[in-house]
């Protein structure tokens, strides 16, 4: 990779970014936040010609017949003490409201898959997880094994030290070879960049070489460090991947309006352990994975 055409791109965002949160005073798109109500072939129209996500703004959703809010979490199960029943349990759980997937830790995949198949709920692990540490080698192996033993989706975690060094080209075959090993197996791999320990400017970073590297989705957080996703990291997230390529908000979405907001800032996915309490409006005890 080459940092200095990386720094123009850096440089680039933020200042486009700035430019458009500065124009971004007139009235003149007052009401936007109903059109998904108040303006349904309009809408329809704008979804024929490309769009893939339609912003709405809050309590909107109260009056969607499908918003459609179970099909974007992952329904999460990480934590080291994770037994048998517990991961039983959220599988149960999945197929129940129908969830996107069940992401849960690799020596766990065998079991999810027996229990989800002919199920729509996918399944999802983690690799290089909790601090993307390991090395390019350790985390192919890990992800062509977890496809194969039943994984659909890979969440992998970047090296950070390697980024925060300036090593761009580490990073970038990094992400690139379990991209590769997924997509030889037609598996979804999302690339989790863990922004409480990143600048902004690493972030954008972050997410442009996921993006070169062919990555499905970029993910906030582990939710195994010291902060989650925010609503102006998934924005910003949003806004330098565009729309080829995914958004998982993870780590601390506790509720339903949490949920909704990380949508609204650009979230295609959500990451939460307090899955079935955000889709029944229901307040999440605790914290954590």
């Amino acid at each position: 990779m080459n940092s200095t055409s990386i720094d123009k791109i850096v440089n680039q965002v933020f200042t486009e970014k700035a430019l458009h949160e500065f124009y971004k005073v007139s009235s003149t798109c007052n009401g936007w936040e109903r059109n998904v109500v108040d303006q349904p072939e309009a809408v329809s129209n704008i979804i024929k010609n490309g769009a893939d996500r339609i912003a709405a703004g809050l309590g909107v959703g109260e009056e969607l017949s499908d918003i459609g809010l179970a099909r974007m979490i992952d329904h999460t199960l990480l934590k080291p003490d994770a037994t048998e029943n517990e991961v039983k349990k959220l599988c149960e759980e999945a197929k129940q409201f129908t969830f996107a997937s069940v992401c849960i830790n690799p020596s766990f995949v065998p079991l999810c898959s027996e229990l989800l198949r002919n199920t729509k709920v996918k399944v999802c692990t983690v690799i290089g997880f909790p601090l993307g540490a390991t090395t390019t080698e350790v985390k192919r192996i890990e992800t062509e094994q977890a496809i194969d033993n039943g994984a659909h989706e890979v969440d992998m975690v970047i090296n950070i030290g390697k980024l925060k060094s300036g090593n761009l080209d580490y990073v970038f075959n990094d992400i690139n070879q379990v991209v590769l090993a997924a997509k030889r197996k037609n598996a979804v791999c999302k690339v989790i960049i863990e922004t409480a320990l990143l600048t902004d400017e690493e972030k954008v970073k972050a997410c442009y070489i996921a993006k070169e590297a062919k990555a499905d989705f970029v993910k906030t957080s582990t939710g195994f460090s010291k902060g989650g996703a925010t609503a102006g990291d998934v924005a910003l997230m949003r806004y330098v991947v565009g729309s080829s390529v995914g958004v998982k908000a993870s780590g601390g979405v506790r509720t339903k309006e949490d949920a909704q907001l990380m949508i609204e800032s650009g979230a295609d996915r959500i990451g939460a352990s307090a899955s079935v309490k955000i889709v029944s409006g229901g307040k999440a005890d605790g914290s954590g994975y």
